[in-house]
């Protein structure tokens, strides 16, 4: 890692990182707590970052990836450090671990404290086993520290914790909504990097689309991303598990945390991927047939798919809720499925009976940002919608700019859901069951792009082939030509 005038940089082509943006996190944060009433005068944030970890039982180490709400904060890459945020003056205090001797035999120099410093544009920087005597010493009315629930995943953000805190006043109820509201709201700087990780991401995603062919193996493809977002990008780490489909026989794709189950058959390929570049993500999906010419019934899916994506794109600004784009997505779908014959019927009924969630189970699209499924996404006074498909949305919030999400529809043949709603009777009557036979097996198409909210609609940040034509024309070339690797174009878009 390269820090080159107080910025984060891999050098060649990557992206310049500045410090900068995490002081004016920093800031941010400090504004809007000096609001909060129930702060008081000589608060001071406490945060701590991650740890090295090994593989089970062994000392096999784990590549680190800094915590979250830490790297927002200080955007620091060293493990087992802390730091803390004076709420009235804002003046930043790092803490890294005073490593022994040995560790200059083995791993490298040892940097002082005033290394640190400079590389993190900080006011203060000590040990961590000062950390006790040096925060007595500012005589803090309360420590705020981070304690609250992720709502997408149920954990428990890690509270700091150090020998001799309980000589502190604690208060570990505040920081949680304040600082997750602060992640919600992309600034300038944050959005550069997002735009960046997408503009990676989308190029190995066309790497990908050039160079999938009959025979090859989905890890062949996810190599093939993760080795173009490291090479061209710099980006060691995905935002998340890739998930690669495409089998002769029809495979279940599950993302880690089990939120979906969609299975794709061979004929058609679903890559969902996305690069992280300094602990910023991007969340894309791509779905084509693996010998780059769609059927007539992959052609009248895929186009539905992509229909509602571009009707949600057309709809999004500030102040549109979240679930009315779902159910705008819904709907689209009902009325293209009906157009194909699948179904049948007036759609305003298939919505009351809700059938639009067994064709996409899952929710639009949800918050991107430092971690993939962002904060956020239920803070105090927004409720989940406890009806099928709108359940599984990670946020219910209204839109506001500067916001950052995945819009990702989808139409699936899940078996499963299919056979529920033709057990149903409010349902099935909808359903020409001697059409619906036919694309038993199909598998299914998702369409996923990131956007920034803006003033007046929304920014495009994903740059892959969309449209059939697109798609097709695109892999022609990439078989024809047996190219890879295209030179990246200018880092800004």
């Amino acid at each position: 890692k390269i820090f080159s005038r107080s910025s984060f940089w891999l050098g060649n082509e990557t992206l310049k990182v500045p410090v900068a943006l995490f002081a004016l996190n920093r800031r941010r944060l400090c504004d809007r707590l000096r609001q909060n009433r129930d702060v008081q005068k000589n608060s001071v944030v406490l945060l701590q970052g991650g740890e090295e970890t090994q593989r089970y039982c062994t000392d096999t180490g784990i590549v680190f990836r800094q915590e979250s709400y830490f790297h927002w904060t200080f955007g620091v890459t060293e493990a087992g450090c802390f730091g803390a945020v004076d709420v009235d003056t804002g003046r930043s205090m790092l803490f890294v671990p005073q490593l022994p001797e040995s560790y200059a035999v083995w791993m490298g120099k040892i940097h002082p404290p005033e290394f640190f410093k400079k590389k993190y544009a900080v006011d203060e920087v000590h040990y961590v086993n000062e950390i006790s005597s040096v925060l007595a010493s500012k005589k803090p009315a309360v420590l705020l520290t981070l304690r609250g629930v992720n709502t997408d995943s149920g954990n428990v953000s890690k509270e700091a914790a150090f020998e001799g805190i309980s000589q502190f006043n604690v208060n570990n109820k505040i920081l949680h909504p304040e600082i997750a509201e602060c992640r919600v709201i992309k600034t300038d700087m944050e959005l550069e990097v997002l735009r960046y990780t997408n503009k990676i991401s989308s190029e190995a995603h066309k790497e990908v689309m050039k160079a999938v062919k009959a025979g090859m193996k989905e890890y062949e493809m996810e190599s093939l991303f993760q080795h173009y977002c490291y090479a061209r990008g710099g980006m060691r780490h995905t935002s998340y598990t890739c998930i690669c489909g495409r089998n002769v026989f029809c495979s279940t794709i599950s993302l880690e945390l089990n939120f979906y189950f969609f299975p794709l058959c061979f004929l058609f390929s679903l890559f969902d991927m996305g690069g992280e570049y300094y602990c910023y993500g991007s969340d894309i999906t791509c779905t084509f047939p693996a010998n780059g010419k769609f059927s007539p019934d992959q052609r009248a899916i895929y186009e539905a798919v992509l229909k509602s994506s571009r009707a949600v794109m057309k709809a999004v600004k500030p102040g549109v809720a979240w679930p009315d784009m779902h159910r705008l997505a819904d709907r689209v779908h009902l009325e293209e499925l009906t157009k194909i014959g699948i179904l049948k019927g007036n759609v305003d009924d298939m919505v009351k009976v809700h059938l639009g969630a067994i064709f996409m189970p899952h929710g639009l699209g949800h918050l991107l940002g430092i971690d993939v499924h962002d904060v956020g996404g239920y803070p105090e006074g927004v409720e989940r919608i406890d009806l099928p498909g709108l359940r599984s949305l990670r946020t219910a919030r209204s839109l506001e700019q500067g916001m950052v999400l995945t819009i990702e529809p989808g139409i699936y043949f899940i078996d499963h859901l299919l056979d529920q709603a033709l057990r149903d009777p409010a349902q099935c009557c909808f359903i020409n069951n001697d059409v619906l036979q036919r694309f038993r097996g199909f598998g299914g198409v998702r369409i996923e792009d990131d956007i920034a909210v803006t003033a007046s609609g929304m920014e495009l940040l994903t740059c892959v082939p969309r449209t059939i034509e697109e798609i097709e024309a695109f892999m022609a070339e990439g078989q024809s030509s047996g190219k890879s690797f295209d030179c990246l174009s200018s880092q800004k878009q």
